[in-house]
């Protein structure tokens, strides 16, 4: 069981976990939250790692047979650690504000909705497959944070950086609210007939 749980697979989502904290605490080196550009470099390279252990770790389980059930328990709480973090920082630092606050909040819910649903529907010995959309959702939303976490030391290097990630994160909000639909539709058969 010791070696299932410190497989590779398992060891990258852990490292993603580790990761999260790691993140804030770049906009909080000088003991206040501020984005600097060191502080933002430095969070984007953490996150990008990250972000590619988040491939690797389920594809590394599957073609070398070592899926468990606690990697499969924690990458998704990984993904949505790593992602609710970010968000939050970007809103509490400014990167995000007035109406770009509504996509953060209708991922977050999405995100917070569909685990529960997972959980319930888990318990019912129910699995609901994560569909093709949904991964393409998931990595527009990975690309759109790294660019808001690059945020305005990124517009020193590509203009308009920051709005770019605003826009994708608006079209993350907009399929995070189809694929939500969708698994609450497929998930909602199994709550019906109980």
């Amino acid at each position: 069981m010791a070696s299932r749980a410190l497989n590779i697979p398992n060891m990258l989502t852990y490292g993603r976990i580790i990761a999260v904290p790691l993140i804030v605490l770049c906009f909080f080196i000088e003991g206040r939250l501020h984005g600097s550009d060191f502080a933002r470099w430095s969070a984007l390279a953490i996150f990008a790692v990250a972000s590619i252990t988040d491939f690797f770790d389920g594809y590394l389980a599957r073609i070398w047979d070592q899926t468990s059930n606690i990697g499969r328990m924690l990458d998704p709480i990984a993904d949505k650690l790593l992602v609710s973090a970010i968000l939050l920082l970007i809103a509490a630092d400014g990167t995000i504000a007035g109406w770009s606050i509504w996509a953060a909040i209708i991922i977050l819910c999405r995100e917070i909705l569909v685990s529960g649903l997972r959980e319930y529907l888990a318990a019912l010995k129910v699995s609901v497959p994560v569909t093709r959309i949904a991964k393409w959702k998931t990595t527009i939303q990975m690309v759109a944070l790294g660019f808001l976490l690059a945020g305005p030391a990124g517009d020193k290097v590509l203009p308009y950086t920051t709005e770019i990630g605003i826009a994708l994160l608006w079209i993350a909000a907009a399929i995070t609210m189809y694929t939500g639909y969708d698994y609450f539709r497929a998930g909602l058969r199994h709550v019906v007939d109980e």
